[in-house]
C-alpha cells in the first residue's frame, strides 16, 4: 500500500524548516530544502515503523489489523 504525505516546508534564515502535516511530531530542520526532504522521508518511515510496533506490541495475542481506507 502507497500512502502519499503532505510535508509543510518553509525557509527560516539560513534553515529549511518543516514538518509533516498528518503525523504529529515528525519535523525536522535542515540547511537546505533538499536535506530537509530527505530527513522527513526517513523521519516519516521511522515514526511510522516504531508506530506500528508500539501498537502491535500494545495488542498483544489474539489481534486483528484491518486496512482503512479514506
Amino acid at each position: 500500500m502507497s500512502n502519499t504525505y503532505t510535508a509543510v516546508i518553509k525557509a527560516d534564515g539560513d534553515w529549511w524548516i518543516g514538518w509533516i502535516e498528518e503525523i504529529p511530531g515528525v519535523n525536522c530542520q535542515e540547511s537546505t530544502r533538499e536535506e530537509l526532504l530527505k530527513s522527513l522521508t526517513i523521519t516519516l518511515k521511522e515514526t511510522l515503523e516504531f508506530n506500528r510496533l508500539e501498537a502491535i506490541s500494545t495488542a498483544g495475542s489474539h489481534f486483528f489489523e484491518e486496512p482503512i481506507r479514506l
